[in-house]
């Protein structure tokens, strides 16, 4: 062992572990002997996942907060020693307390004893005197890397330590890769198992690397390493060579040693396994190589470098499959992909092995890999092999159509690198209006996602001179994405020059067909349902008073009368239910509206390939607030889009999506979607959605009463972000702000915050998002005595809402109204606020006026009255998961002499027992794998449980389980 004086804590990149944050201040709980940890705790993770890496940023904050630190190390040369780890302990500073104990146990320690029994003993009693003596002082970490290449001796000694000294301040570590090869640790010991990294920080760490890749290399590279950190850092450092492959100096010394020390035959099948790719039988690779003897690959399995379980084999190491193939000659490489091209069943895995053996231009294997390119339905898949198809196209013009193609599934991928690489080629490769249409779309949307919306803009306005003489649907679709910049950016001059832009799109030809350029089963909107779509949401962002009820029609079922989905018989604010609030959402897209005849076909995109459609039809509606049909179709398309692995199409919906939840009450369900929206934006490099979703995330805490603190956001991600133009993002942040501080007990800041979304004269910032917030600036501006400056703001948004405001926007005004307008008049404003039943589509706005109504019939003496009112919140507040209204509308309910009501059940007791099963293993540490193994599940199985169960606890993430299942 080694001792660690006290060092400064680290800053900058160096402060942190990437991906390992719950692993590391659990270790540091223990360290600190909070309550309840256990002394001793097992560190578990195989080659290259960073055992190492966490062990040294723990020594060094633990060293930091003045724990005495002590370290060693396995070493695999040297397993005999007897004390080779013990002797890491007997530096001079420890040697000098070695004094104070009795002789018999210096000479435990410092000598060399036999295996006997009775040497063994006097050595545990020696370990345990000396870490009892040093723990009388000060604090003491023990950290044993590589424990399981330790001598079991030294190890035993250090496990009886700690057994024998439960009241010290002693916590021992032991990082190893597996707990088979280490001795049974103490009762109410705990195993940390440290997993794959997840996407996000995989990106991060990757992006970390000198010269890190971009584009379609970096996405590979990160699907290569598995989230592995090793893979990661070591894949970034190859050199791609003359054929496209990559070599790897590390990968060849670690892994090429065991390779090599395999028969022939072995290393040769291993080569066929890596050339197929995961998720390929091991009876395909069998059969590709000629033979039907299992034993062949018996040797690699002794090896440690792969697992054989029933008809898959797979690699036990990212790296391991890397110098698998890459160690071998290029001509046997290519001969693997031949033979496995020969017995390959789906014609993706057939273009895909002809297209590794193709040096030169093929348009036989670019056609294939055309063909096929979205058979899997997989974004990322279908871009590879479209830019392949590209790359193998002989003729001009067909290297130019797919390269279009291949631009278009990069923009629905949204990784900014990769559009940009192929929008360079396709400009250079093409002038046809058609491709540099197709071309500006790609441009614009990464360009908005990552935050320039004035260039966004520019680039579409530009290729609109185009309009005329492409497809008119293309045209339309172009609009439409002008018109999202224009609602994301907020600024007059783009909302103006939408009727432009729309007016060029409806000139263009009307062949009716979707061009090449456009193509992809994911973005279909050749439909003339769809084309009404597109037409009415540009309408909808260039004149907002005219989305209400104009359009109410599209999206909507043909059978389904407009009811109220959400409101139960009696007019209670019950959850919503219904055809629209399905996770399915199949039935929402039928089309309906002016001009379709009652027994029209069915020629809406209400198809697996139609998600941008759906995008489009809940856009519509979001704008006319029809909360039902935005949510049948938005998360039908988010769905689908998540599954099909294109954030480039799911960013534009998940923002509305989630601001749709929040609107609603569905804060559960929200803050999933946030979570999993954040990965990928993270990953993807997009700060401006990363801002986005932040925001949105800060709202969901303040909403839940989660907010413990002032919150906290990415400085990195709001440095990239212009407010100015993004003023969508900079109405989300002045909402979350206000909220936060509300939460915090702060109304004037929470004041200060909302009236930022108007200007001086009443202009809204953001011409929906401000509006929507209307309420809540009235509640802020009421309990700071600031009423007065509210009511011109209120008489200009209830213009601005035209002669039929939105259901939603009817209840909101009246509330607003109801808290600045004059006192008289409040009784009146409130009771028609909640006398409309359809404004149960709304449960928690219509939640929060009438908590504000009970607060004033209450300060009038009408308590039975409050009562009711506050009975029905609190109710809707507990439903909805709403616990800062729940809190505030107890406190009113106390106030007016109301008994406390019984404690409901707690969420765990609602779910079944297969459920609360999982929940119990996943919050003990166990993977989706490991559970699966134990409950006869498969991963996916299990991953899906708990994807639909977080909702129904209140929470987002894997690591908040634990915290809820230790409270019960």
């Amino acid at each position: 062992m080694t001792l660690h004086p006290p060092q400064q804590p680290m800053t900058g990149h160096e402060a942190t572990v990437l991906g390992r944050d719950d692993e590391i201040e659990r270790i540091l709980r223990c360290v600190a002997r909070e309550p309840g940890t256990p002394q001793t705790l097992l560190l578990l993770g195989g080659e290259g996942t960073g055992r190492t890496t966490v062990l040294r940023h723990v020594r060094e904050r633990a060293a930091a907060d003045g724990v005495l630190v002590l370290s060693a190390q396995g070493w695999v040369e040297d397993p005999g020693h007897v004390h080779a780890c013990l002797r890491q302990l007997l530096t001079p500073q420890v040697r000098g307390e070695l004094a104070a104990l009795p002789a018999a146990q210096q000479h435990a320690l410092t000598a060399l004893p036999g295996a006997d029994d009775g040497d063994r003993a006097e050595l545990h009693a020696a370990v345990t005197a000396l870490l009892d003596r040093l723990a009388a002082a000060r604090p003491v970490l023990v950290c044993v890397d590589d424990a399981d290449l330790c001598d079991r001796a030294f190890l035993e000694a250090l496990l009886t330590a700690a057994r024998l000294l439960p009241g010290r301040a002693l916590t021992v570590l032991l990082a190893a890769r597996h707990e088979a090869d280490l001795p049974g640790p103490p009762p109410g010991s705990e195993t940390l198992r440290l997993g794959p990294l997840g996407d996000a920080p995989a990106a991060a760490l990757l992006d970390r690397q000198p010269a890190a890749p971009t584009g379609r290399r970096r996405l590979e590279i990160l699907a290569e390493a598995e989230g592995n950190p090793l893979a990661l850092v070591e894949l970034s450092r190859g050199v791609p060579g003359p054929t496209g492959a990559t070599r790897h100096p590390l990968t060849e010394h670690v892994f090429g040693v065991r390779l090599d020390a395999l028969p022939a035959r072995t290393r040769r099948a291993l080569l066929y396994a890596a050339a197929a790719g995961p998720g390929e039988t091991v009876g395909a690779v069998m059969a590709a190589l000629g033979t039907g003897d299992l034993a062949v690959w018996a040797p690699a399995e002794a090896a440690a470098l792969v697992v054989l379980v029933e008809d898959r084999l797979d690699f036990r190491h990212p790296l391991a499959r890397s110098a698998a193939y890459l160690r071998r000659p290029a001509g046997e490489r290519q001969q693997a992909h031949r033979d496995l091209a020969k017995i390959a069943v789906l014609p993706e895995a057939r273009a895909r092995h002809l297209a590794a053996t193709t040096v030169g231009p093929n348009a036989f294997v670019a056609a294939l890999l055309g063909d096929s390119a979205w058979r899997r339905g997989d974004a990322v898949a279908a871009t590879t092999a479209l830019e392949q198809a590209a790359r193998l196209s002989p003729q001009q013009p067909v290297r130019a159509r797919r390269l279009a193609e291949a631009l278009t599934a990069a923009h629905m991928v949204g990784d900014p690198g990769w559009v940009r690489e192929l929008h360079g080629r396709l400009v250079q490769e093409s002038a046809d209006p058609e491709h540099v249409c197709a071309a500006a779309g790609a441009l614009a949307s990464v360009l908005s996602q990552e935050s320039a919306q004035r260039e966004a803009f520019e680039v579409l306005a530009d290729a609109a001179e185009h309009f005329p003489v492409i497809d008119r649907t293309h045209a339309l679709a172009l609009a439409g994405l002008a018109a999202a910049i224009a609602d994301q950016s907020g600024l007059p001059e783009h909302t103006a020059a939408l009727s432009t832009l729309l007016d060029r799109a409806r000139r263009a030809h009307g062949s009716g067909r979707w061009h090449p350029a456009a193509a992809g089963p994911l973005v279909r909107l050749d439909t003339p349902h769809t084309r009404r779509a597109l037409e009415a949401l540009v309408t909808a962002v260039a004149r907002p008073e005219s989305a209400t009820g104009s359009h109410s029609g599209l999206g909507r079922p043909q059978d389904a009368p407009h009811t109220d989905p959400y409101t139960s018989p009696g007019g209670s604010d019950a959850p919503p239910t219904g055809p629209y609030t399905s996770p399915g959402g199949s039935d929402a897209a039928r089309p309906t509206g002016p001009g379709t005849p009652p027994d029209a076909p069915d020629t809406s995109p209400a198809t697996p390939d139609a998600p941008a459609a759906r995008v489009v039809l809940a856009a519509v509606a979001r704008h006319a607030d029809e909360a039902d049909v935005d949510l049948g179709q938005s998360r039908t398309a988010d769905d689908r889009l998540r599954t099909a692995r294109a954030f480039g199409l799911r960013g534009w919906s998940v923002l509305p999506l989630v601001d749709t939840l929040l609107a609603i009450g569905r804060f559960p369900e929200a803050e999933t979607v946030i979570q999993d929206a954040l990965a990928e934006a993270e990953m993807l490099r997009l700060p401006r959605l990363q801002a986005d979703l932040e925001a949105q995330a800060l709202t969901v805490q303040a909403l839940r009463g989660t907010l413990t603190e002032a919150p906290r956001l990415t400085p990195a991600v709001w440095r990239a972000v212009c407010l100015d133009e993004n003023r969508a993002t900079h109405a989300r942040l002045l909402r979350a702000r206000g909220l936060a501080a509300l939460a915090l007990g702060d109304v004037e800041g929470s004041w200060r915050q909302l009236r930022e979304l108007f200007a001086a004269d009443g202009a809204p910032l953001h011409p929906h998002l401000s509006a929507r917030s209307i309420a809540e600036l009235a509640v802020a501006a009421q309990r700071t005595g600031r009423s007065a400056e509210v009511v011109p703001i209120l008489e200009r948004v209830r213009a601005e809402q035209g002669e039929r405001p939105s259901t939603r926007m009817t209840l909101l005004l009246h509330h607003a109204a109801a808290m600045v307008g004059p006192d008289s008049e409040a009784d009146e404003h409130f009771q028609l606020a909640l006398v409309n039943h359809a404004a149960g589509r709304w449960p928690w706005e219509r939640g929060q006026v009438r908590f504000d109504y009970a607060i004033r019939l209450r300060r009038r003496r009408r308590t039975l009255e409050a009562r009711r009112q506050l009975t029905t919140v609190l109710e809707t507040a507990e439903r909805l998961g709403a616990g800062a209204l729940a809190a505030a509308a107890r406190i009113e309910l106390r106030a007016s002499g109301a008994a406390p009501a019984p404690k409901s059940p707690g969420p765990l007791e609602e779910l079944t027992a297969q459920q609360r099963q999982i929940v119990q293993f996943a919050a003990s540490g166990l993977s989706n794998r490991e559970i699966g193994e134990r409950l006869f599940l498969s991963p996916r199985t299990v991953g899906s449980h708990l994807y639909n169960v977080y909702p129904k606890l209140g929470i987002s993430s894997r690591h908040q389980l634990r915290d809820l299942v230790q409270d019960r």
